[in-house]
């Protein structure tokens, strides 16, 4: 693996040695913030790790094209350099893409698998159009017009107005070169499926009931590819279930590592 050059921004909370650290990867167009409630909950009893992403928050923005395996040669380099060689990887949206690619390349590491509200299967041709269309209009537009367009397919038109503001004001802060360049590079993702299928460590697979982005059949038919997997659907949510319903998303979560603790 070609080492990164990408010094990425990042959350590194808590310090228990006797638990797996649990690494955080944010979805598009969002930043490390969106895992508040989790860095919360959990760096009291485990080191937790939530980076940004190239292209968002406060990490360096490289235009052009980022691919997943990109992402996750990032990833690799930051637990590299934190001395973190073992850790429960959860990913959400484009970051649960993110966590299979890393688990394709470092699998070895990874104790735990978290996908939440994500799918794993390659773009179609008219999603390869799409994506890169909606690239070509960020870096005419900038973040704005696109945030306000999908804030309620993000999060549930019923979310709480500090959850719609925070999820709102993460959209429109984050670089269009940033976001264009990811939306290009997942254009060109590969089918992550016959890597599900190859998963030897446990896995929870999450979802939002209400999730319009990647519905409950997406998680269902992840849970059947995975074979040490768990289901878990979060009523009351969208696309954003650990903002949206954090005490619900936390409580499944909370089980799951509790689980890999316990194997570890």
């Amino acid at each position: 693996m070609t080492r990164s050059e990408i010094f990425l921004a990042y959350e590194d909370k808590g310090a228990d040695t006797s638990r797996v650290p649990l690494v955080l990867v944010h979805g598009h167009p969002f930043d490390r913030t969106m895992w508040a409630p989790q860095l919360a909950e959990f760096s009291a009893g485990r080191r937790v790790i939530a980076p940004d992403l190239r292209g968002y928050g406060a990490s360096p923005v490289v235009p052009g094209i980022t691919h997943l395996s990109d992402f996750a040669r990032d990833l690799a380099t930051l637990l590299d350099d934190l001395a973190v060689d073992a850790f429960v990887l959860a990913g959400l949206s484009m970051g649960g893409q993110i966590a299979m690619d890393c688990y394709g390349r470092f699998g070895d590491r990874v104790h735990g698998l978290v996908l939440a509200d994500t799918f794993p299967a390659a773009e179609t041709p008219e999603g390869r159009k799409a994506r890169n269309d909606m690239a070509d209009r960020l870096l005419r537009e900038g973040m704005r017009g696109y945030a306000d367009e999908v804030l309620d397919k993000m999060v549930a038109p019923y979310a709480s107005p500090e959850v719609r503001a925070h999820v709102h004001r993460m959209m429109t802060a984050t670089p269009a070169e940033g976001a264009a360049a990811a939306l290009r590079g997942r254009a060109e993702r590969p089918d992550y499926r016959g890597l599900l299928t190859r998963v030897t460590v446990p896995a929870l697979v999450v979802v939002g009931a209400d999730d319009a982005y990647t519905p409950v059949s997406d998680a269902e038919d992840m849970h059947a590819l995975i074979p040490d997997s768990t289901l878990r659907v979060i009523e009351g949510a969208a696309h954003m279930p650990n903002l949206e319903r954090p005490e619900e998303f936390n409580a499944a979560l909370g089980e799951f590592l509790a689980r890999v603790d316990g194997a570890s």
